[in-house]
């Protein structure tokens, strides 16, 4: 048997995706959070007709523009993305006993909430799937910087593949203005990553990419649970 790694090696995003698609039929689902990265990656699956089920997490708190662009790229590809959203009982009582805001009073309320509004619904997303395609890139962080196209996540029990993990951001771009494809207008006013509304903001010059998320936490290592890195 072929191991994955030899099996996708030196091969095109498309060419990737397709073959993986074809030797994990209805067990590989790509995440998409409707960023810049994710939508090339929407693009490449909705175009090319691949059998790969695409799913979205609504926190409840997301930027309307980004509510905006779910519904062009539905009307663009034609194609349903199934939506998750946070376990009722577990976010009523949150924010019933803390309040709406509890995620800046401290780094635990913060990561309470992103565990009932996204970790929580992921991993629900993808139970009983094998391959979880991302739109990581390694650019994005530092500590992606080495990170394999084909990685095992041991939190989800599930191998990952990064199909533009070494694109750079202007090729992104290119790739977005060459297809006309729908993107989050927010991008082009300096916000990189793109979460939820009260706890994104835009980069300034010479900022990390990762300097607008959890802005107020004093800490190297933000992330909200999704990836480890």
């Amino acid at each position: 048997m072929i191991p994955l790694q030899e099996l996708i090696k030196n091969t095109s995003p498309e060419k990737a995706l397709a073959l993986l698609a074809d030797k994990f039929p209805g067990e590989i689902v790509f995440s998409t959070s409707l960023g810049y990265e994710d939508q090339v990656v929407s693009h490449i699956i909705f175009s090319n007709n691949l059998p790969i089920d695409v799913f979205t997490l609504d926190t409840g708190r997301l930027f309307n523009e980004t509510y905006s662009v779910l519904n062009s790229t539905l009307e663009r590809f034609q194609t349903p993305i199934k939506v998750f959203y946070p376990q009722t009982e577990a976010l009523e009582k949150m924010v019933s006993n803390k309040g709406p805001l509890s995620f800046y009073e401290s780094i635990d309320n913060r990561k309470e909430c992103c565990f009932i509004r996204k970790v929580e619904p992921l991993k629900r997303a993808l139970k009983g799937k094998k391959i979880w395609i991302t739109g990581i890139r390694s650019e994005q962080s530092g500590n992606r910087q080495d990170m394999p196209l084909l990685e095992w996540d041991e939190g989800n029990q599930i191998t990952k593949f990064h199909p533009i993990l070494h694109w750079t951001l202007d090729e992104v771009k290119a790739y977005i203005i060459k297809h006309n494809i729908p993107y989050n207008p927010l991008h082009d006013r300096g916000f990189v990553s793109i979460g939820c509304a009260p706890c994104t903001r835009a980069i300034k010059d010479g900022e990390d990419f990762r300097a607008g998320r959890w802005w107020w936490e004093q800490n190297d290592k933000k992330e909200c649970g999704l990836h480890s890195k």
